[in-house]
């Protein structure tokens, strides 16, 4: 099977000129990643492309965060991808953006919301019953600006089995900072 990234895409069902294809050359998956128990953690994986890509006002690199980082309760952040904009909806055709604020851990894993399904290795955001991520968004990333920088905070992981927008069920992501050194380790990907 052959995988491939495509950089600089905004609108799935047209060429816009924008993308950049590129195979992937090699995929390293957190060795503790388990797919028939997502809430047990680790999910996350990298990338190693046959290319480079041209950076350009449609390409840019986004910043990993500092190693252990754990940001407050409510810090505004937000999420990006094509997945559903509603339970049992369509999936997007463009890229959606929507604003989440971070759920501390302490509430995010209160029984009342997700309880010991969130580890300490994830993080969560949104929660509101308005903006979550949905089907089709995992993967993506949670970008956040702190002191003017943005950086990827978290990786989209899992929403809740009753739907996408469901109060008190978070988006549930992989925590970038939890895995800063085994980011470094595999990189460059050897």
């Amino acid at each position: 099977m052959v995988f491939r990234v495509v950089a600089g895409d905004h609108n799935l069902g047209k060429e816009e000129g924008t993308e950049q294809y590129m195979e992937v050359d090699k995929i390293v998956i957190h060795p503790h990643w388990d797919s028939k128990d997502v809430a047990a953690g680790h999910d996350i994986a990298l990338l190693r492309l046959t290319q480079s890509v041209t950076l350009n006002s449609y390409v840019q690199l986004s910043a990993l965060p500092l190693k252990g980082i754990i940001l407050r309760n409510k810090y505004p952040c937000s999420i990006t991808g094509w997945g559903r904009t509603r339970t049992e909806g369509q999936l997007a055709q463009t890229l959606h953006q929507a604003p989440m604020p971070t759920v501390d851990h302490a509430t995010c894993s209160h029984p009342s919301y997700w309880g010991s399904a969130v580890k300490t290795t994830m993080m969560c955001a949104g929660g509101d019953g308005v903006s979550a991520g949905c089907q089709g968004d995992s993967g993506g990333p949670l970008h956040c600006s702190v002191r003017g920088k943005y950086s990827v905070y978290g990786v989209t992981s899992f929403v809740s089995s009753l739907g996408c927008n469901v109060s008190m069920k978070p988006t549930v992501f992989t925590r970038v900072s939890a895995y800063i050194f085994w980011i470094n380790r595999v990189s460059p990907l050897k």
